[in-house]
Protein backbone atom coordinates (compact mmCIF):
# COMPACT_ATOMS: atom_id res chain seq x y z
CA UNK A 1 0.00 0.00 0.00
CA UNK A 2 1.34 3.32 -1.06
CA UNK A 3 1.52 6.18 1.45
CA UNK A 4 0.63 9.92 1.19
CA UNK A 5 4.88 10.29 1.67
CA UNK A 6 5.34 7.65 -1.18
CA UNK A 7 3.31 9.40 -3.47
CA UNK A 8 4.87 12.35 -2.91
CA UNK A 9 8.15 11.90 -3.57
CA UNK A 10 7.25 9.74 -6.83
CA UNK A 11 5.16 12.62 -8.07
CA UNK A 12 7.72 15.24 -7.42
CA UNK A 13 10.61 12.82 -8.79
CA UNK A 14 8.57 12.29 -11.74
CA UNK A 15 7.96 15.63 -12.30
CA UNK A 16 11.94 16.61 -11.96
CA UNK A 17 12.85 13.76 -14.43
CA UNK A 18 10.05 15.64 -16.90
CA UNK A 19 11.95 18.79 -16.31
CA UNK A 20 8.48 20.32 -15.00
CA UNK A 21 8.88 23.43 -12.86
CA UNK A 22 6.85 23.57 -9.93
CA UNK A 23 6.76 24.45 -6.05
CA UNK A 24 5.72 22.16 -3.28
CA UNK A 25 2.76 24.25 -1.21
CA UNK A 26 0.19 23.50 1.30
CA UNK A 27 0.74 20.89 4.08
CA UNK A 28 3.90 19.84 2.56
CA UNK A 29 5.62 22.95 2.13
CA UNK A 30 4.53 23.83 6.06
CA UNK A 31 7.06 19.69 7.01
CA UNK A 32 9.86 21.52 4.89
CA UNK A 33 9.79 24.64 6.72
CA UNK A 34 9.87 22.83 10.07
CA UNK A 35 5.82 22.39 11.06
CA UNK A 36 4.75 19.23 10.84
CA UNK A 37 1.16 19.31 10.02
CA UNK A 38 -1.28 16.23 8.77
CA UNK A 39 -2.27 17.03 5.52
CA UNK A 40 -4.16 14.56 3.23
CA UNK A 41 -3.75 15.71 -0.73
CA UNK A 42 -0.54 16.39 -2.46
CA UNK A 43 -0.59 20.58 -3.31
CA UNK A 44 2.25 21.94 -6.40
CA UNK A 45 2.01 24.95 -8.07
CA UNK A 46 2.99 25.20 -11.50
CA UNK A 47 2.90 27.55 -14.57
CA UNK A 48 -0.20 27.34 -16.59
CA UNK A 49 1.40 26.06 -19.65
CA UNK A 50 2.98 23.21 -17.89
CA UNK A 51 -0.54 21.92 -16.87
CA UNK A 52 -0.92 19.89 -19.65
CA UNK A 53 2.38 18.13 -19.06
CA UNK A 54 1.89 18.23 -15.49
CA UNK A 55 -1.16 15.98 -15.76
CA UNK A 56 0.42 13.19 -18.49
CA UNK A 57 3.13 12.79 -15.82
CA UNK A 58 0.64 12.18 -12.92
CA UNK A 59 -1.36 10.16 -15.16
CA UNK A 60 1.45 8.02 -15.99
CA UNK A 61 1.34 7.54 -12.20
CA UNK A 62 -1.67 5.91 -11.97
CA UNK A 63 -4.10 9.51 -11.60
CA UNK A 64 -6.88 9.11 -13.69
CA UNK A 65 -9.67 10.55 -11.88
CA UNK A 66 -9.51 14.42 -13.45
CA UNK A 67 -11.86 16.82 -10.94
CA UNK A 68 -12.96 20.04 -12.51
CA UNK A 69 -11.34 22.98 -13.29
CA UNK A 70 -11.86 25.43 -10.03
CA UNK A 71 -11.69 29.03 -9.96
CA UNK A 72 -11.64 31.85 -7.11
CA UNK A 73 -11.31 35.65 -6.48
CA UNK A 74 -12.25 36.11 -10.32
CA UNK A 75 -9.36 33.90 -11.71
CA UNK A 76 -6.70 34.91 -9.13
CA UNK A 77 -6.52 31.14 -7.24
CA UNK A 78 -6.78 28.63 -10.47
CA UNK A 79 -6.41 24.90 -9.33
CA UNK A 80 -6.06 21.61 -11.61
CA UNK A 81 -7.14 18.76 -9.36
CA UNK A 82 -6.48 15.20 -10.29
CA UNK A 83 -6.96 12.15 -7.96
CA UNK A 84 -6.38 8.24 -8.15
CA UNK A 85 -7.69 5.59 -5.82
CA UNK A 86 -5.49 3.47 -4.13
CA UNK A 87 -5.78 -0.35 -5.19
CA UNK A 88 -5.19 -1.72 -1.87
CA UNK A 89 -6.63 0.50 0.93
CA UNK A 90 -8.96 1.73 -1.89
CA UNK A 91 -8.41 5.28 -0.54
CA UNK A 92 -8.73 8.36 -2.71
CA UNK A 93 -5.20 10.13 -3.29
CA UNK A 94 -5.22 13.89 -4.86
CA UNK A 95 -3.44 15.69 -6.07
CA UNK A 96 -3.88 19.57 -6.39
CA UNK A 97 -2.01 21.69 -8.98
CA UNK A 98 -2.39 25.48 -8.08
CA UNK A 99 -1.49 27.74 -11.19
CA UNK A 100 0.80 30.51 -10.69
CA UNK A 101 -1.26 33.16 -11.39
CA UNK A 102 -0.56 37.27 -11.24
CA UNK A 103 -1.68 36.98 -7.97
CA UNK A 104 0.67 34.23 -7.13
CA UNK A 105 3.68 35.26 -9.30
CA UNK A 106 6.13 37.03 -6.44
CA UNK A 107 5.60 33.83 -4.54
CA UNK A 108 6.23 31.83 -7.29
CA UNK A 109 9.13 33.83 -8.12
CA UNK A 110 10.72 33.80 -4.88
CA UNK A 111 10.42 29.82 -4.46
CA UNK A 112 13.41 27.72 -3.23
CA UNK A 113 15.32 24.41 -3.76
CA UNK A 114 15.54 22.96 -0.45
CA UNK A 115 17.55 19.74 0.78
CA UNK A 116 15.86 17.29 2.09
CA UNK A 117 16.14 13.71 2.93
CA UNK A 118 14.91 12.77 -0.10
CA UNK A 119 16.57 15.05 -2.76
CA UNK A 120 16.22 18.69 -3.68
CA UNK A 121 12.44 19.81 -3.66
CA UNK A 122 10.98 23.17 -5.03
CA UNK A 123 8.85 24.69 -2.40
CA UNK A 124 7.78 28.11 -2.05
CA UNK A 125 9.30 29.90 0.79
CA UNK A 126 8.32 30.96 4.04
CA UNK A 127 6.95 34.34 3.17
CA UNK A 128 5.64 32.33 0.18
CA UNK A 129 3.24 30.12 2.19
CA UNK A 130 2.07 33.43 4.41
CA UNK A 131 1.04 34.92 1.31
CA UNK A 132 -0.77 32.07 0.46
CA UNK A 133 -2.47 30.67 3.32
CA UNK A 134 -3.33 34.89 3.78
CA UNK A 135 -5.08 34.54 0.67
CA UNK A 136 -7.29 31.47 1.33
CA UNK A 137 -7.98 32.69 4.69
CA UNK A 138 -9.47 30.05 6.12
CA UNK A 139 -8.99 29.10 9.92
CA UNK A 140 -6.53 26.30 9.49
CA UNK A 141 -4.75 28.61 6.80
CA UNK A 142 -4.64 31.28 10.00
CA UNK A 143 -3.46 28.66 12.63
CA UNK A 144 -0.62 27.92 10.17
CA UNK A 145 0.75 31.21 9.55
CA UNK A 146 0.84 31.95 13.60
CA UNK A 147 2.49 28.98 14.00
CA UNK A 148 4.88 29.78 10.61
CA UNK A 149 5.33 33.15 12.40
CA UNK A 150 5.94 32.22 15.93
CA UNK A 151 8.56 29.23 14.28
CA UNK A 152 10.42 31.80 12.96
CA UNK A 153 10.72 34.32 16.24
CA UNK A 154 12.56 31.16 17.65
CA UNK A 155 15.07 31.04 15.10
Amino acid sequence: MATLLDEFKAITAALNDAAIDYAVCGGWAMAIHGLMRATIDIDLMILAEDIENAFFVARANGYDVEGLPLSFDQGAFELRRISKIDKESRELITLDFILATDAYRDVWETREVVETEFGNMKVVSRDGLIKMKLLAGRDRDLLDIKELEENENKN
